[in-house]
């Protein structure tokens, strides 16, 4: 086993791999775009941010008085090396044809571009031909020293934690083997230098006392579970079982689910409407498992999937000889439902036949076979979906008014998934964790642009097409790596190049419909410009036609026009255009 020792009074020599070591941080400026409009700083696609040095002093003398030396050891450590995981995957990804040496010294030069240190190589043996990997670097300008120094004086033991852990995250990841930096001088403790080694796990004495700090740390389960009484446990934990696979913490969602739930201990009929893909029999199951009927069968049904001809023998049951190929006997959905929740989707698309049977149903309870005479008791919970509107249908004469009014009785509108955006992030991880364990692949997650792109995109297909594009995206991605942009951008949304937002070349995420604007802007003012026309003759026309798209009436006329109903009034009365 080696055992790194440093004399820090000694220089250091330089012992270095082919190449050079010295930090070029202009390589990297490029990867880092501002874009004041968001606020939001990007690395590639990671979303940075740029934090005051006081605040985060102030923040780990905090944590070191409320947890312990040890854990905020650990804490810092972990965060260090969850940054050096990022930085690593960018190396090794954004440079494919550069020597390991080059993309290892991108770590460095990302060190000193965020402002935490002024990292110098001294000693560094890549182990490309099969010795093992050695690093020694000496860390300028430590951040976590300076913090140190202000916040808590001089430190019996090295203090640059956060340091060692990027450093170990970083070379972990790019050389895909498990690299362990410890900081074995240090400026808080008086000495000369800050340095760090870095060598394979296993090469180090105390690895096992290592390897512990980077393991998750129990303290915040320790302190919800003392702070949490037993019966809430209890309530959250049912809560969990009742609602599993139901992914939500919007307010519109919240809304939509507490309506449920309320459904959930009566025997009203629900109807749930919403768009296509918005996750009506995810919610038809969570009401389910919240009632009384939980332990009993529930049974879903499309009604679109099934031929017109077929659909009350599928629904009802039939009995031998009923019709050709009616060879058995058989129980319909409704019979197997008996007790439990029959769930119809796409109810609008039944035929009049089938809606006088379910309407029968609905106020009888009892309903009879195709081809049968016998009168059969049945005992559901029924809940109703569609994406059309009934009423509509109703006027149209294509669905029973009677059964409209049964069914509506308890209306419950899911909204679509581009209401509810802050939702993204969470059916991100659900089906990225569905989809790990089917293909039996590990990834890091999306990129933070990626998820920029998710959440930008208008999703017409809602949950489902997110689900499908997840799905896609975790085939295509490097296992180990992250989802990156252009894995999102696959031919079932390509549309969301030309609808929502596209990368600029200057590396900025810009909406395609704010270029568009400013496209047609242009157009219009050219075209003003030639046929000489002014400004009144443009503010007249937009008046008039926002008039008529609004049906004469000020107040929709306005909005369309995106002005307040009385500066709207102001510029007809202006314009001489009376209402």
């Amino acid at each position: 086993m080696n055992t790194a020792v440093h004399n820090d009074n000694k220089k250091i020599g330089y012992a270095m791999s082919t190449g050079s070591t010295e930090l070029n941080v202009d390589e990297v400026i490029p990867h880092i775009t501002f874009s004041g409009a968001e606020g939001k700083v990007w690395l590639n696609e990671q979303r940075v941010m740029l934090f005051s040095q006081t605040a985060l002093g102030k923040f780990r003398r905090e944590v070191l008085e409320t947890l312990g030396r040890e854990r905020t050891k650990a804490f810092f450590l972990r965060l260090g090396y969850q940054l050096g995981m990022l930085d690593g995957e960018l190396a090794r990804t954004s440079k494919p044809n550069s020597t390991l040496l080059e993309r290892f010294m991108i770590g460095p030069e990302l060190h000193a571009l965020r402002g935490m240190v002024l990292p110098e190589v001294c000693k560094l043996e890549l182990g490309e031909d099969g010795e093992p990997f050695y690093c020694e670097v000496c860390w300028n300008h430590s951040y976590e020293v300076e913090i140190s120094q202000v916040e808590l004086g001089i430190l019996d033991e090295p203090g640059c934690w956060n340091l060692a852990g990027y450093a170990s995250g970083y070379t972990s990841t790019l050389l895909q083997k498990e690299i362990i930096f410890q900081e074995v001088a240090c400026r808080a403790c008086a000495h000369d230098h800050c340095i760090g080694v870095g060598m394979e796990a296993r090469e180090w004495d105390n690895y096992e006392e290592i390897k512990s700090y980077y393991e998750k740390d129990p303290v915040l389960d320790e302190l919800l579970e003392l702070q949490t009484h037993v019966n809430a446990l209890k309530d959250s934990l049912m809560e969990r079982d009742t609602l599993a696979g139901v992914v939500g913490e919007s307010k519109p969602f919240k809304n939509a689910l507490k309506m449920v739930t309320r459904a959930s201990d009566s025997k009203v009929s629900v109807l749930l409407l919403g768009e296509t893909g918005v996750g009506k029999e995810v919610m038809a199951r969570a009401l389910h498992r919240s009632s009384d009927r939980a332990d009993k069968p529930f049974i879903a049904v499309n009604c679109a999937a099934i031929p017109p001809d077929l659909i009350e023998a599928e629904l009802f049951g039939v009995v031998k000889g009923a019709f050709t190929g009616a060879n058995a006997s058989r129980p319909g959905r409704f019979e197997r439902a008996d007790t439990g929740t029959l769930f119809l989707d796409e109810v609008v698309e039944l035929t009049p036949r089938a809606q006088a049977s379910l309407l029968r149903v609905l106020q009888e309870q009892e309903f009879e076979r195709v081809g049968d005479n016998t009168v059969r008791k049945i005992d559901i919970r029924l809940v109703a979906a569609t994406n059309e509107d009934l009423s509509d249908a109703v006027a149209a004469g294509r669905f029973r008014s009677d059964l409209y009014y049964r069914l509506s009785a308890f209306p419950v509108r899911i909204p679509s998934l581009r209401e509810r955006k802050e939702d993204i992030p969470l059916f991100v991880d659900f089906f990225l964790n569905k989809y790990q364990v089917l293909y039996g692949k590990k990834v890091r997650g999306v990129s933070d642009k990626g998820l920029e792109m998710l959440k930008a995109y208008h999703w017409p297909g809602n949950i489902r097409e997110l689900e499908n594009v997840m799905e896609r995206a975790l085939i295509l991605a490097e296992s180990g790596g992250y989802i990156s942009m252009d894995l999102i951008l696959g031919p079932s949304i390509g549309s969301v190049v030309e609808t929502s937002h596209t990368v600029d070349d200057d590396g900025s995420l810009t909406s395609n419909d704010q270029k568009t604007f400013v496209n047609g802007t242009k157009d219009i003012a050219g075209y003003m410009l030639d046929n000489q026309l002014g400004l009144e003759d443009l503010e007249k026309t937009l008046l008039l036609k926002a008039l008529e798209r609004g049906g004469g009436k000020v107040s929709k006329a306005a909005r369309l026009a995106g002005m307040t109903r009385p500066a709207f009034a102001y510029r007809l009365k202006k314009n001489g255009i009376e209402v």
